[in-house]
C-alpha cells in the first residue's frame, strides 16, 4: 500500500512546505538536465544515480523531467549543432577517440549529436533554471501550503493524521 502512496507522499511535501525552496530549485534544475538528455543510455542512468543520492526534492525533480523530456522534443536540433560543433572540434579528437578506448564508455552514447549537446545544454541551462526557479517555488509555496494542509486527504498523505493515530514520526 505504501508502494502507492509514495509518489503522492513527494507531491503532497513538495506543496505543503515540508521541503525547502533551495531543495526544491535543485530538484527542478536537476530534472530539467534529465528531461533534456535523452533517455537511451548511460549517461541518463548516471543522471538519474546522482538525482536519487542527492537531497532534492523528487516530485519537483519528476515534474521538470517530465516538462523537459517534451521540450527536449524542439530543442533537438540545437542539441545536434551544439553536439556537433563539440564532437568535431580539432583540438578535442584525440580526447575523444582516448575516450571511446574506456570500456564503459561507448554506452553513453557521447558520440551521439544530440546526447552531447542537449547534456552540454542542460549543464549550462542548470544554474540559470535554479536562480529563476528558486524565487518562483519561495514566493508560490507558502500560498499553495496552506490552501493543501486544510484539505484532509492532503494532512492523510503527509501523515500527520498517520502519525497522530500510531504515535510515531512521520
Amino acid at each position: 500500500m505504501s508502494y502507492w502512496l509514495r509518489p503522492l507522499r513527494f507531491l503532497a511535501s513538495a506543496l505543503s512546505g515540508a521541503c525547502s525552496t533551495h531543495q526544491l530549485a535543485l530538484g527542478f534544475s536537476m530534472g530539467m538536465v534529465i528531461g533534456l538528455v535523452p533517455k537511451e543510455n548511460l549517461t541518463a542512468v548516471i543522471l538519474l544515480f546522482i538525482l536519487a543520492g542527492s537531497k532534492v526534492n523528487l516530485c519537483s525533480a519528476s515534474l521538470s523531467t517530465v516538462l523537459f523530456s517534451w521540450l527536449a522534443l524542439v530543442l533537438d536540433p540545437l542539441s545536434h549543432l551544439i553536439g556537433r560543433s563539440v564532437l568535431l572540434a580539432e583540438p578535442l579528437q584525440d580526447f575523444w577517440h582516448s575516450f571511446y578506448e574506456v570500456p564503459l564508455m561507448p554506452w553513453t552514447d557521447f558520440n551521439n549529436t544530440i546526447v552531447m549537446g542537449s547534456l552540454i545544454l542542460g549543464l549550462f541551462l542548470f544554474y540559470p533554471t535554479y536562480r529563476i526557479s528558486k524565487p518562483q517555488f519561495e514566493k508560490y509555496t507558502p500560498l499553495v501550503s496552506q490552501k493543501l494542509k486544510k484539505y484532509r486527504i492532503v494532512q492523510i498523505l503527509w501523515g500527520t493524521e498517520i502519525s497522530a493515530i500510531t504515535g510515531e514520526v512521520a
